[in-house]
């Protein structure tokens, strides 16, 4: 059982800004982040992945939810009074934008309104696939895990349209920055498509360069691997 001393001397990484550097650590520390091979669905074999149904502990959402929260509140550019919607996409984008409104209001003063998407619509009750802030209007900021193809992404835009919303921009927790059928990224075509910012707080450069910190030959061979893919499928 936990008692007040253990308590009070808990480490709160929520209380510091979003770091990429221990969020890589952590995301390795909890199984999220894999470094090895990994046959992707484009067939590609991958030296690393990122699987974000593990982000499945306080400490670890807490993180993200800064790091989201700490990006949306620079685009505000401080403007706590400024009127901001966030919207998860489902399913994992769900817990990670309710944990975003709270770091919002917790760290930054903003009291941003969410909501999120079902996947099947609701026949009773208010109907629909929408839960949460009223969208109509509005203009939203989407958060998701990762974009590999963009078609999850394009489904979201689409059901935002349709409720008279348009997006923001989009915010994703990592970026693998790669190729997809053509020269350009998922990301890259979301962004030039929808003519709006696309994010990511972490970016397969920022693994190279926590991999290059390491003196672990370990490491090192996994360095090589991650560069060797970069230059291979990189944008």
């Amino acid at each position: 059982m936990l008692n007040a001393a253990t308590l009070n001397n808990a480490q709160h990484p929520q209380n510091a800004s979003f770091s990429s550097h221990q969020f890589i650590q952590l995301a390795l520390d909890n199984q999220v982040l894999k470094f090895g091979e990994f046959v992707l669905k484009s067939g590609r074999i991958s030296p690393y992945f990122f699987n974000a149904g593990l982000l499945a502990s306080g400490e670890m959402l807490s993180l993200l939810a800064r790091g989201y929260a700490d990006a949306l509140a620079e685009k505000m550019n401080g403007a706590a009074e400024q009127e901001l919607v966030i919207f998860g996409a489902a399913y994992k984008g769900i817990p990670f934008v309710a944990a975003t409104a709270q770091a919002l209001w917790l760290h930054h003063g903003i009291n941003a309104k969410w909501g999120y998407n079902r996947k099947e619509a609701k026949t009773h009750g208010e109907g629909g696939n929408l839960v949460g802030a009223d969208v109509s209007g509005k203009a939203v900021w989407v958060l998701d895990d990762v974009i590999t193809a963009g078609t999850a992404m394009r489904e979201v835009v689409e059901i935002l349209e349709q409720a008279g919303a348009s997006v923001a921009g989009i915010i994703v927790a990592l970026d693998r920055k790669e190729k997809g059928l053509a020269e350009r990224s998922a990301i890259q075509e979301l962004a030039e498509t929808l003519d709006v910012p696309v994010r990511a707080l972490v970016d397969i450069d920022d693994l190279i360069s926590y991999l290059a910190g390491s003196s672990t030959d370990k490491d090192a061979a996994q360095l090589a691997r991650m560069q060797h893919y970069r230059a291979q499928y990189g944008v």
